[in-house]
């Protein structure tokens, strides 16, 4: 029994995507997007036909079927803010005691916007 509990984890952990086991990196599957486990975005924001076109229907829907809400600003699972009225991503969602955003992502935004 623990034979068959052991060879079940380990294909599991196989099978899990880099993204998914680390939580920090975004996937870009193709120039110009960006994905975590959850949704897809690009340069116009979150993106059901991209989230369904990467990450499947069921998570599309599952996405898209919590109501309405505001795709152009957006935190990834690995806490990266998006921005895209800005054109900017930054480190996380949050504000300094100044009121200035947290330091700008260099590489989500290169890569989410072409910068």
């Amino acid at each position: 029994m623990k034979t068959i509990a052991w060879t079940m984890l380990a294909l599991a952990l196989m099978g899990t995507p880099a993204f998914a086991a680390s939580g920090k990196i975004l996937q870009s599957p193709q120039a110009g997007v960006l994905c975590d486990p959850y949704m897809c975005a690009d340069a116009n924001g979150v993106s059901k036909r991209l989230t369904e076109t990467f990450l499947g229907k069921a998570v599309a829907t599952k996405l898209f079927s919590q109501g309405a809400f505001d795709t152009s600003e957006f935190t990834f699972a690995n806490g990266v803010f998006c921005d895209v009225k800005e054109r900017a991503c930054h480190k996380d969602r949050y504000f300094d005691a100044n009121g200035k955003r947290s330091p700008v992502d260099a590489q989500a935004t290169a890569q989410l916007f072409n910068k």
